[in-house]
């Protein structure tokens, strides 16, 4: 695995971490979330940067995009006690679904 990719899953985790922390701030009422997001952002931004030097745009994109957004589901269902219904399941399979797609479409 390249320094690339290692980048770019050092950006998922900070996109995850920087949007679980959105809801843990209460609406920025709360301090210690509410800097987390910038913090977590800014590095995550950063990351998937330094991946782009050598993974293509489309590929580091939908990954990022994709995990993060399966990510944030299963912490919504799990951590959050978010409902669970078919249709999300099957949405969130589809996502995945749809990043293997794209990479493996080369």
């Amino acid at each position: 695995m390249s320094i690339s990719w290692l980048y770019l899953f050092a950006a998922i985790l900070l996109e995850v971490l920087g949007t679980t922390c959105m809801k843990l701030s209460q609406g920025f009422t709360k301090v210690g979330p509410s800097v987390l997001i910038f913090i977590s952002y800014g590095l995550c931004l950063a990351f998937l940067t330094l991946c782009l030097k050598k993974l293509e745009i489309s590929v580091a994109y939908s990954v990022w995009a994709g995990l993060g957004t399966t990510l944030i589901a299963l912490i919504g269902i799990f951590w959050f006690r978010e409902s669970t219904t078919p249709m999300k399941l099957i949405s969130i399979s589809l996502i995945i679904i749809g990043v293997i797609g794209l990479n493996s479409g080369k």
